[in-house]
């Protein structure tokens, strides 16, 4: 009886150890934390020293990251010999031994980034060949050279994605990638590549994707990777991009040259599936207008190709160098922030099925949209901060039949040509914000205007800083706007909401940022707004609160930099509408004792900047946050009736000079009635 207990604790452990054993989970979260679900064991950031050795032999996919490890040993991964994918990132991974992934026949995805593989790159080489089916490999940020990297990747056949991002690579030749024949994916970004030598990546026949972003190559020629699908060339130093003048055709889909310094725009593949051509932050630029007939030998470039022994000379017009490219299946282009002056004639129809064109940022003076430009499937049409005051459409009323979205923000056009917008059937965002325009219809049918009415397609507009006098009732006739901003056009309202009746019933976002709405105005009504979700008046020189009616939509307001020295209760409870879940009323001049009830505002959750909301006190600027609940007792003195409390403060001065006098007179009396008498000689009776 006396050793039941223990036969008793005994048959307990052993329950428990099979039922742990039969559940991985509750295996997995004893080892240091660990989770682990279907296979995965999931050990980051656990503070391990060593891999551990206690979780489910069926483990599949082990996540050690951020653990300092500092090594990965022969025996480390000996319980686990079913891994397919295994994590080791931020481990502070100096060595890693020969024999450390020699039982993993089944890894696929080994991840090693942010380590230190460069101290004893060796034994990680010698490591790397233990798997035979490793398909992804992660080295990024490990200081490596090209000369480890050679090593690392010697006879790993198998590969089919690589990323060395993040290390110290300068140039690449044919001994880098040599056998990896599968590759299809290849991360070289943030390196310091300055040379590709010519061959170093034909071996790559699989090749699709090849990222070389943020490195130093001065000039992309010859180029003739015909099965490369997207490459990445973006924060490099190129002046140049040529492709190769072969008929062979090329699968690239997308091409990213921006932020470089290209002078001239790429000479493409002449056959090619392109459908992205990003060239934003360049120097690109069409030089056609100098083009000098009588000494044409000065308008090409050559280029001097040397691979080896064999030397050739490619020859390049500087004119018209885009012509020569495959863009009949371009989509997006991107050439905003270069140095555009003008588009070559027949640019555009190049390009039938482009549908989004970026040209922001640029030089154009002017732009002439001819009758078969742009092409019917552009969309999108960005030609935002240049210098257009001319923009010219060619016959006919379909001149932006397809397009949908147009930006000609911040240029100095005084107008566009009549109908553009009546006529565009499917525009639905407009943004001309500062731009020194005029709306239609204009006092006396004065001439030079821009006319939005009957843009029955338009839903946005975008009018901000355009120096708009007072809007007629008749601007936005014909119109079912959804989105007006008339920010920074002072007086357009003129302090009445009656020229926006024509969009009252469905507008939902209006912004009167900067307006000059004063206090003088009166009161701004927007009850007939029913549909208005968000609507902005700040910066302005408002005193009340607005109007709004039963409005069941107003879900935001903004109220800061106005004149508001109050908000009364009623403000609160009946002007703001029940639907309202963010209100802004910050940086006004609020006076502390000109709201009766702080404590309401302050357990009112819609006030999104509370604690930057102050008031004045006594020529003290207070947050209301810091403000007591009650009423100060400044606030009481000041709403005393001033009038009474001066009679109060004089009354009893009055009254104690008027007793000393009296008191003065009975004690003096007698000897002065004498003085008096004697004085004026006045008889006395005795």
């Amino acid at each position: 009886m006396e050793l039941l207990p223990l036969w008793l604790c005994l048959g307990f452990h052993f329950l428990t150890v099979e039922w742990r054993n039969s559940s991985g989970s509750v295996t997995a979260a004893s080892q240091g934390g660990c989770a682990w679900l279907d296979g995965v064991a999931d050990c980051r950031g656990r503070n391990l020293a060593s891999v551990p050795g206690g979780l489910p032999r069926s483990s599949r996919t082990l996540v050690l990251d951020g653990n300092p490890l500092g090594g990965l040993w022969n025996d480390s991964l000996q319980p686990y010999p079913l891994l397919e994918g295994l994590s080791l990132r931020g481990c502070r991974l100096e060595r890693v031994d020969r024999g450390a992934l020699q039982q993993q026949a089944r890894l696929r995805s080994l991840a090693l980034p942010d380590n230190r593989l460069c101290r004893a790159y060796e034994g990680a080489a010698a490591a790397l060949r233990g798997p035979r089916g490793l398909r992804r490999l992660d080295l990024a940020g490990n200081a490596l050279t090209e000369t480890m990297v050679a090593l690392l990747l010697r006879n790993l056949s198998s590969l089919e994605a690589v990323s060395l991002a993040r290390n110290s690579i300068m140039r690449l030749d044919d001994a880098v990638f040599e056998g990896l024949g599968r590759l299809r994916e290849l991360d070289l970004q943030r390196n310091y590549i300055f040379e590709i030598e010519g061959g170093a990546l034909d071996g790559l026949a699989e090749l699709r994707h090849l990222n070389l972003a943020y490195n130093n190559l001065p000039c992309v020629v010859d180029f003739g990777l015909t099965r490369l699908r997207s490459l990445n060339l973006s924060h490099n130093a190129l002046e140049w991009f040529l492709a190769s003048g072969a008929e062979a055709a090329f699968e690239l889909e997308v091409l990213d040259l921006s932020h470089n310094q290209l002078l001239f725009f790429p000479l493409l593949p002449p056959r090619s599936k392109l459908h992205t051509l990003l060239l934003r932050d360049n120097n690109v630029g069409f030089y056609g207008d100098l083009y000098n007939s009588s000494a044409p030998e000065e308008m090409v470039a050559q280029f001097l190709l040397v691979d080896g022994n064999v030397t050739s000379v490619t020859t390049v017009s500087l004119w018209e160098e885009f012509s020569a490219g495959d863009l009949s299946g371009l989509h997006l282009l991107d050439l905003s922030q270069n140095q555009l002056r003008y588009l070559p004639d027949g640019f555009l129809e190049k390009m039938p099925s482009l549908s989004r064109l970026n040209l922001s940022r640029n030089c154009l003076a002017a732009l002439r949209i001819r009758e078969r430009e742009p092409p019917g499937a552009l969309a999108e049409l960005d030609l935002s901060r240049n210098r257009l005051s001319e923009l010219r459409c060619g016959p006919g009323p379909g001149c932006l039949r397809g397009l949908r979205s147009l930006n000609l923000s911040s240029n100095q056009l005084l107008g566009v040509p009549a109908g553009l917008f009546a006529n565009a059937r499917q525009l639905a965002t407009v943004d001309m914000s500062r731009n020194p325009i005029a709306l239609c219809p204009r006092p006396g049918g004065a001439p030079g205007c821009v006319d939005f009415r009957n843009a029955a397609s338009l839903r946005s507009l975008a009018l901000e800083g355009c120096g708009l006098g007072p809007l007629r009732g008749r601007a936005f006739q014909g119109t079912a706007l959804t989105r007006l901003d008339l920010s920074g056009n002072r007086g357009v309202l003129n302090g009445s909401t009656a020229p926006l009746g024509a969009t009252a019933p469905t507008l939902q976002v209006l912004a009167l940022r900067d307006a000059g709405l004063r206090a003088s105005h009166k009161e701004l009504d927007f009850s007939r707004f029913r549909s208005l979700r968000d609507l902005d008046l700040s910066g302005n020189a408002l005193s009340s609160f607005p109007s709004f009616g039963a409005s069941p939509a107003l879900r935001s307001l903004d109220l800061r930099r106005n004149a508001l020295t109050a908000l009364p209760q009623r403000a609160l409870a009946e002007r703001l509408p029940a639907s309202l879940r963010t209100v802004y009323l910050s940086q006004n001049p609020y006076d502390c004792c000109a709201v009766h009830d702080w404590a309401a505002l302050r357990r009112l959750h819609a006030v999104a900047d509370l604690a930057l909301v102050t008031c004045n006190l006594s020529s003290r600027v207070i947050r209301l946050t810091e403000l007591p609940g009650g009423v100060p007792q400044v606030c009481k003195w000041e709403r005393v009736d001033m009038g009474l409390l001066y009679l109060v403060l004089i009354l009893p001065s009055c009254l104690t000079l008027l007793v000393a006098c009296t008191v003065l007179f009975l004690t003096f009396r007698k000897p002065l009635l004498q003085v008096i008498k004697s004085r004026c000689h006045w008889p006395s009776v005795y």
